[in-house]
């Protein structure tokens, strides 16, 4: 089967390695020629790293590199993936712009051709809507870097047909990729579950709790996060960050849990965007000292039993909600962005009791429906039962 991927940025041309890697052909195109020239030199690039380092044999490389074709695309023209068994599109995640995409490809393509959609907060029943056909229509979110995050998000929209899914799901399976199945709602399932751990760090700064690194320290050595909030949005880039937030928020109706910082937003106002501008929450450059942690484990504590606490209660809603099942919700956190435990799982070990405990005295102190508990704790702490054990 050759695979088209639509958009040549980080994510696209990522996804094009995987599928390349996997033995497809590829057709990779994107109107700006910069663009593809950036992800052919990118991809030669990445796969010689591959090679010095011993990962990869050299001919094996070389082949990779021999079955992707890199396109220009010229304007609505996308002939180009008129030969392609399923096609990925991968570019700027504004709902117009994609779904002028698919309606292009659905009369390019065959009629058995599948669309999927890389989007990582947009509706897929919305994307789909573009289509005469909509049950060709899937998402299929992969995590950036797509090379070496191991999770994709299969995202049915309201009209995606069974055969579809299970198409889709499988052929991606064996890319040597974990999938996961996701209802299509705002942020899926990491990008929902993952707003607290932002979120909540967010809030406490600005009430003054504890500074940045005091509470990157206390996620990453007491809580065992890779990453501290601060580090990693400033790593994802603050612009990314809070689109997500805001996306999410509004997809939401504005509900209170989701609702962005403006701590956040004035940063992204001032161009101090992270790692890549050089500044963000902390500063890049060659004279820039790291800040250093209030190391008090009571401090620590308070920090990560609340972050904690709001992210079990997301994935609780989730699970109470039917966005993915109890094993696919703990499995996307842990593979998409590498959690410790699966939050659910973790649940059972502090006790859910606890954590609904921890969530109703902060509703109780703020007076804010940020804090509402999950009915579904609330139901699981009446009648005993755990997620797991």
């Amino acid at each position: 089967m050759t695979v088209g991927v639509v958009g040549g940025g980080a994510m696209g041309a990522g996804i094009a390695q995987v599928a390349a890697a996997a033995g497809h052909k590829v057709i990779l195109g994107d109107v700006a020629p910069e663009t593809i020239a950036r992800a052919e030199a990118g991809l030669r690039n990445a796969l010689e790293r591959d090679v010095v380092k011993g990962r990869l044999p050299a001919t094996q490389a070389e082949a990779i590199v021999a079955r992707v074709s890199f396109s220009t695309l010229s304007g609505d023209d996308l002939s180009v993936f008129a030969g392609a068994g399923l096609v990925v599109e991968a570019i700027v995640e504004d709902l117009a712009v994609k779904r002028k995409v698919f309606s292009a490809l659905e009369s390019t393509v065959a009629a058995d051709v599948i669309l999927a959609t890389n989007t990582s907060s947009l509706s897929v029943t919305a994307i789909a809507a573009a289509c005469r056909d909509p049950r060709r229509v899937i998402g299929a979110h992969f995590f950036n870097p797509a090379t070496r995050l191991p999770l994709v998000e299969i995202v049915p929209g309201y009209d995606t047909s069974a055969t579809t899914v299970g198409i889709v799901r499988s052929l991606i399976d064996s890319w040597g990729k974990v999938t996961v199945v996701a209802k299509d709602t705002p942020g899926f399932i990491v990008n929902r579950i993952a707003r607290p751990f932002y979120g909540e760090a967010l809030r406490l700064l600005e009430e003054g709790v504890a500074d940045t690194a005091t509470i990157d320290w206390a996620m990453r050595e007491l809580g065992g996060f890779r990453m501290g909030p601060f580090e990693l949005m400033d790593l994802i880039g603050l612009d990314v960050n809070y689109a997500v937030s805001q996306t999410v928020f509004e997809a939401f109706h504005y509900d209170p849990r989701y609702r962005p910082s403006l701590i956040q937003r004035q940063l992204v106002d001032a161009k101090r965007l992270g790692r890549k501008t050089g500044k963000g929450f902390y500063g890049y450059g060659d004279e820039t000292s790291a800040p250093e942690p209030n190391r008090d484990a009571n401090l620590g504590q308070v920090i990560l039993d609340r972050v904690l606490a709001m992210l079990v209660n997301e994935a609780a809603d989730a699970l109470f909600l039917g966005v993915a099942s109890r094993e696919d919700i703990d499995l996307a956190m842990t593979k998409g962005v590498n959690y410790p435990k699966g939050l659910l799982q973790w649940a059972d070990e502090i006790g859910i009791r606890t954590v609904l405990e921890r969530l109703d005295a902060l509703q109780s102190e703020y007076g804010d429906d940020r804090y509402r508990p999950s009915p579904l704790l609330r139901r699981m702490v009446r009648d005993g039962r755990t997620f797991y054990l």
